[in-house]
């Protein structure tokens, strides 16, 4: 099946000529220029994650304009089309068609709520409403920290300036609900004050201090400032779509990207062994667990398209022709452009057909299901047999190897899982990691089953019937009922004093959208 799909890859033709006229097209700023959109980056930044000590200031001196519908009236093209991400309502509860989530994320809030992604009108909408923030009454409660309304908007950046990386990130998640309000927007990737985005340039900025300094590091010394348009343009979106972590050490639980040793699976696993990072224990395996985010611009960025200089940007907004004849760059954000937006995107560099080109990301989409899911048997198994394993007496010097196995396994899973579409921005690196997965996987189950006929348990163990989302969150200790009547409550009360309050302050001018029904 390996060698089936990267033949298949030949298809994916080079020559993206358009993305290097859109980029001759644009101003790049000077070093100097962009400089004033920084803040200033810790001197050892490319060496380690920052301490305590240089995490960015206070800055008074930056100033933020948060509110989207502020920029309606001049950027009228832009506006509208971000708005229209308000019409891609529908998502998909990830972890009800797929029980073995509920197993495998096992003691993580992702267990009880995981959605597949949608429109960026929805960000804030979508964090305060979901299962995994919880139901906080006040600003010191809830199960999440501040760190989790870093990707939704650009209040994020507004308030990092206001209040330095260790104020912002300090606390609990429910201390910025009256103040996250304005969902990804203009802000996130523009200079909205800058005389060049007044005249209609792009502008473009690095709003958070921590993707600053992680592409600092990236590039050796090649700042977001003095890099190319194109790398730019890849880099404004680095802003989320990436993998990162929470750094408890600073006492800030600020945000870092472990790209240290390299954004490949490997050396990313490799960084986190080193710091003996662990997101959380599982709660049946006990196994030190990794929980990967959406490490979209890594995988983009070994992929065939991230290799040639084509961008996030050329496909997914690409620019787009109104009926008065201007063009602009379209803000929808197009989820899949081969079935969506083929002629603006795919056409410009390959000369096969919309039907043939769907059919190849289709048919890469289900070679990466496909294993993927029997990787996910596999750990579900896993889980299971070390459970066995710790109730037959197990020690925990017998168990330490099997457990490194399993957090091996999820990572490369979840790696692959969690990056959007990476069954075209790199379907031969997604089915390389998660062969790689597999191969842990088999190594831990064959260290259980030394462990469990060590210890006289009977096999293969009796593994319980998680076929559906109801039984797999009673197998694994999960009161659904009770997460659901308390977030509902959460909604009715909480929430609206957060928008009474955001409003007064003059924060945002109207409330952030309701969900629709699932």
């Amino acid at each position: 099946m390996l060698i089936k799909t990267l033949s298949s890859l030949a298809i994916a033709s080079l020559g993206f000529a358009m993305t290097q006229s859109a980029a001759a097209e644009e101003k790049v700023a000077t070093h100097q220029q962009a400089q004033q959109l920084e803040q200033p980056l810790p001197p050892a930044s490319a060496k380690h994650a920052p301490t305590k000590e240089e995490l960015t200031k206070p800055n008074p001196n930056l100033k933020i304009e948060a509110v989207n519908e502020k920029f309606a009236k001049d950027f009228p093209r832009q506006y509208n089309s971000w708005a229209s991400t308000s019409k891609q309502t529908e998502f998909h509860p990830e972890v009800e068609e797929d029980p073995r989530m509920i197993v495998m994320w096992g003691g993580y809030a992702f267990a009880k709520e995981f959605n597949s992604p949608r429109g960026h009108v929805y960000a804030v909408t979508d964090v305060r409403n979901i299962l995994r923030t919880g139901a906080p009454k006040d600003a010191n409660g809830g199960p999440q920290p501040m760190a989790c309304w870093t990707c939704k908007g650009p209040d994020v950046p507004r308030l990092i300036a206001e209040w330095g990386e260790e104020g912002y990130f300090s606390g609990k998640w429910a201390k910025g609900g009256a103040e996250v309000v304005n969902s990804i927007g203009c802000a996130d990737c523009h200079d909205t004050t800058s005389q060049d985005f007044k005249e209609g340039k792009p502008a473009l900025r690095i709003s958070r201090p921590h993707v600053l300094r992680a592409l600092d590091l990236e590039s050796v010394g090649k700042t977001f400032a003095s890099s190319d348009r194109t790398d730019q343009r890849a880099a404004v979106c680095a802003n989320c779509h990436v993998e990162y972590y929470f750094d408890k050490t600073t006492g800030a639980n600020n945000v870092v990207f472990p790209w240290y040793k390299g954004r490949d699976v490997d050396s990313i696993e490799k960084y986190y062994d080193e710091i003996e990072f662990k997101d959380w224990e599982h709660s049946i395996s006990k196994a030190p667990m990794l929980k990967a985010q959406h490490p979209d611009f890594e995988a983009w960025s070994m992929g065939t398209h991230g290799k040639n200089g084509v961008t996030c940007i050329d496909c997914h907004m690409a620019k787009k022709q109104d009926k008065d004849g201007k063009v602009y760059t379209d803000h929808q954000v197009v989820g899949n452009p081969a079935t969506d937006n083929f002629e603006n995107t795919c056409a410009r560099c390959h000369d096969q057909s919309k039907e043939t080109l769907v059919k190849t990301v289709e048919q890469h989409k289900k070679d990466v299901k496909e294993v993927m899911l029997k990787l996910e048997d596999q750990i579900v198994k896993a889980h299971f047999e070390a459970k066995a394993a710790w109730d037959a007496g197990a020690t925990q010097d017998e168990m330490k190897d099997a457990l490194k196995a399993i957090r091996h396994a999820q990572w490369r899973w979840d790696y692959s899982a969690a990056s959007h579409g990476m069954h075209i921005h790199a379907p031969d690196v997604a089915l390389k990691v998660i062969a790689s997965g597999l191969d842990r996987a088999a190594d831990a189950r064959a260290k259980l089953a030394v462990i469990l006929a060590k210890h006289n348990v009977q096999q293969p163990i009796q593994y319980p019937d998680i076929s559906t989302a109801e039984k797999a969150w009673k197998v694994m200790g999960i009161d659904i009922e009770k997460e659901r009547k308390d977030k509902e409550e959460f909604i009715k009360t909480v929430i609206p004093q957060w928008n009474k309050e955001a409003i007064s302050k003059g924060l945002i001018l109207t409330a952030p959208p309701t969900t629709p029904a699932k």
